[in-house]
């Protein structure tokens, strides 16, 4: 299996921990733009959400974590393979992916929306989006869910979820769907003039599972054990919440 790791090549320079003896973790996050929660710049520094807290968690657990970018089909392969040693890339708890790698405790978990041209009147269901086109990151819970339920609709896939808006802004497709801190700050920012929200899509557990949660080898249970120690002490401390007012309106960590 040839493996892609379009982001390997210019591997970040972001590290966290303290002390010369701390555990070095190879981090893989998605070498693509995703705000708020990541986003690489061309020298491979990120910045978001996502970095903060794996910064507090490694903070936490005196881990020396290191980002590594990695294109999105290539994270778990790159984690299989011993690349990385941990992926942490706004990657859903599914059972699919479980047959593979380890994950921790989620540390969020949001809703679903749609999101559409402004003047399209449709509702973010199987009915009200028949006859449209889709267009979905491949790999992904959201292009598993449009298979099992649009039925009606055409699903088209693209390489990264940038493509994906870049055609929705240019009318080449009708609708897109991903997490909803995602879509709201697309249609506040890029996508103010062209679109607005159409609804949240119906949960399927199967599909997305409780959440969002950093993922391992599998039977690698010592960097998970931190890992998840890490997620709870920062819930506990304030630190989750202190970070997660700088980006999102409201709490993403879910019930």
């Amino acid at each position: 299996m040839k493996i892609k790791l379009v982001a390997l090549a210019f591997a970040s320079v972001l590290a966290f921990g303290s002390g010369a003896m701390a555990e070095q973790v190879k981090v893989g996050m998605g070498a693509f733009p995703a705000p708020p929660f990541f986003a690489p710049d061309a020298a491979g520094k990120f910045t978001g959400w996502e970095p903060e807290i794996l910064a507090a968690i490694c903070a936490d657990q005196q881990l020396d974590c290191t980002i590594m970018g990695v294109s999105w089909d290539g994270l778990i392969p790159a984690l299989t393979s011993g690349q990385i040693d941990m992926i942490m890339s706004s990657m859903s708890i599914t059972p699919k992916r479980q047959e593979v790698i380890d994950f921790s405790d989620k540390y969020y978990n949001s809703p679903i929306f749609v999101v559409g041209a402004k003047d399209a009147k449709f509702d973010a269901t199987p009915e009200g989006l028949a006859g449209k086109t889709i267009g979905l990151q491949t790999a992904t819970i959201q292009e598993a869910y449009a298979k099992k339920y649009f039925t009606h609709s055409t699903v088209k896939s693209y390489k990264s979820f940038d493509e994906v808006l870049q055609d929705l802004v240019a009318g080449r497709i009708d609708a897109t769907m991903a997490e909803s801190p995602y879509i709201e700050k697309f249609v506040e920012e890029a996508g103010a003039a062209c679109c607005d929200v159409k609804g949240a899509v119906k949960p399927d557990v199967e599909i997305f599972g409780p959440g969002v949660g950093a993922g391992f080898r599998k039977g690698e249970t010592a960097l998970k054990d931190k890992v998840n120690q890490g997620i709870k002490n920062i819930r506990a401390n304030g630190t989750y919440d202190k970070i997660s007012t700088k980006y999102f309106k409201s709490s993403i960590y879910g019930d």
